[in-house]
This record gives structure tokens, C-alpha cells and sequence, in this order.
């Protein structure tokens, strides 16, 4: 792919993100008011950072909401930045970055439930958004993978193809989890069936990922790679923070360690490649 070819899927990106934005700004308007009426939910998320801080901390639909927008936000002016600093700076990694800091602007579908609680849709609307959720969170776990075989060494020609095989196994995975459409957690996310297998496969994934970041610092003697894997280690803090939490615990260190984990590693990228 040519950077004049991966410059316009950027724009594509912004336009895409933009249009999100103000879709969650519209939504806002119906869904905010709504949260005192709606009735209080007893299952909390299971993530390790949500356990710790809920044994001190009572969920607040507000406190969703603003990590549903704050992800929203980050993927908009993300995508901003990204395309400004790398523009005419040919870095393979970046259009897998891109593609991650993308799929943030497909949170906005959280607020489907308390739309439902306005509107009351069909269950198969719901079933539909967290198919969708699910596939924008795993396609941007996998495009951090591959951004990480990239910078590693593995010489990725056709990069069409690469995105189309990152979708297909997406989709298999996501399609065959069962999701119960009349339970939902108090950070809006659905309940889903084998998290613990999925789970797991999170973590496999992205420690994987992040070895082969510093794998890549080895062979290509430049530390910035291992600098890299660093950053994903932080943005993946603040994701897990703002995806799953359901207080305000999460928004602010979530956003902020999202931010400045996504910053760092496309900083090092454009300096690694600004010298090629």
C-alpha cells in the first residue's frame, strides 16, 4: 500500500470518527437524563482493576458515560495527530495503529442500553451492537499483533489481504459467542459467554504482541521498539480502565493512560522511521 493509498484510509478514519462524535454529542441528550430512572444493576464487570477499586466505589451510569465519550473523543483527535505526524513518514506499523485507535469510536454502541430503556428495540438490535462491540475490540487487539509481526520482521507485502485475514478470524471467533441480550453489566457491556477462555486469549495475544516489539529492538538494533511495546503495555492499561469500569475510578487515569501509552509508541515510531 502506497502512503498516498494509506493517507486516504486516514482521512476515511477522521471522517468516520468525527461523524461518531456527534452521533455520542445527539445521543447524550436522550441517554443522560435517563440514568437516574434507570433501575440499579447488581452485576458488576469482572476485570481485575474493576474488582479492586469496586470494594470502595459504588457504580455510576455518569461515570460510564463519560469513558464511553472519552473513547470516542481519543479516537477522533487520535486519528487527527496520527495523520498529521506521519502524513509523509512510511511506517508500515502505523496503518495497524491507526486501525486500533479507530475501533474506540465503536464504544459509542455501549449506549444502545439505555437508549433500549428509552425505546425498548427488539433484542436483536442489542444482540447485533454487541457482536459489533465485540468484533471492533478484537480487530483492534489482532491489529496491534500485526503491527507487532511488522516491526519484527515479517515483510507484509499486501496489506489488503492482511486486513481482510485480521476480519475473518475476527469474525469466527465472535460469532460463535453466545450473548444473552437480557443481562448487561453496570459499565453497558453485555454479557457474554467463555470470557475466561476469551480472556485469556486477550492476554496471549498481547503479550505476544509486546514481546515481539522488543524481539524487534534485537534485530533491528534500536531500542525505540522496545519503547514501543512499553507504550502498548500503558495505552492497554487505560483501554482495559475505560472499556470495563463502572465508577469514577476509571474515566480520568483510563483516558490519560490511554492517551499518553498511544502518544509515546507513535512517537517512537515516527522517530524510528524519520531516519530510514
Amino acid at each position: 500500500m502506497t502512503i498516498s493509498e494509506r493517507n486516504a484510509l486516514f482521512k476515511i478514519g477522521i471522517a468516520f470518527c468525527a461523524v461518531i462524535v456527534l452521533l455520542t454529542l445527539a445521543v447524550s441528550f436522550l441517554t443522560v437524563p435517563v440514568y437516574p430512572e434507570m433501575e440499579e444493576n447488581t452485576r458488576r464487570p469482572a476485570n481485575f482493576f474493576q474488582i479492586f477499586v469496586s470494594r470502595f466505589m459504588v457504580s455510576d451510569y455518569y461515570a460510564v458515560h463519560v469513558s464511553i465519550s472519552a473513547t470516542v473523543l481519543f479516537a477522533f483527535i487520535g486519528m487527527l495527530l496520527i495523520y498529521s505526524f506521519f502524513e509523509r513518514t512510511s511506517a508500515p506499523e502505523i496503518l495497524y495503529i491507526a486501525l486500533f485507535t479507530i475501533s474506540f469510536s465503536f464504544e459509542a454502541i455501549r449506549l444502545i442500553l439505555p437508549l433500549h430503556f428509552i425505546f425498548n428495540f427488539p433484542s436483536l438490535y442489542l444482540i447485533i451492537a454487541a457482536r459489533t462491540l465485540l468484533f471492533a475490540r478484537y480487530f483492534s487487539i489482532f491489529s496491534l499483533f500485526t503491527a507487532s509481526v511488522c516491526a519484527a520482521g515479517f515483510d507484509i507485502q499486501k496489506t489488503r489481504n492482511i486486513i481482510m485475514i485480521i476480519i475473518i478470524a475476527v469474525l469466527i471467533i465472535i460469532l460463535g459467542v453466545p450473548i444473552d441480550s437480557q443481562t448487561w453489566d453496570t459499565s453497558f457491556n453485555m454479557v457474554t459467554g467463555y470470557t475466561s477462555i476469551f480472556r485469556l486469549m486477550e492476554v496471549a495475544v498481547f503479550l505476544i504482541t509486546v514481546i515481539s516489539f522488543i524481539v524487534a529492538a534485537n534485530i533491528r538494533s534500536s531500542r525505540d521498539y522496545a519503547y514501543v511495546g512499553i507504550g502498548i503495555v500503558i495505552a492497554m492499561a487505560g483501554r482495559n480502565m475505560l472499556l470495563e469500569n463502572d465508577n469514577w475510578a476509571g474515566p480520568v487515569p483510563g483516558i490519560l493512560l490511554l492517551s499518553f501509552g498511544t502518544w509515546f509508541l507513535c512517537s517512537k515510531l515516527h522517530k524510528i522511521h524519520l531516519w530510514l
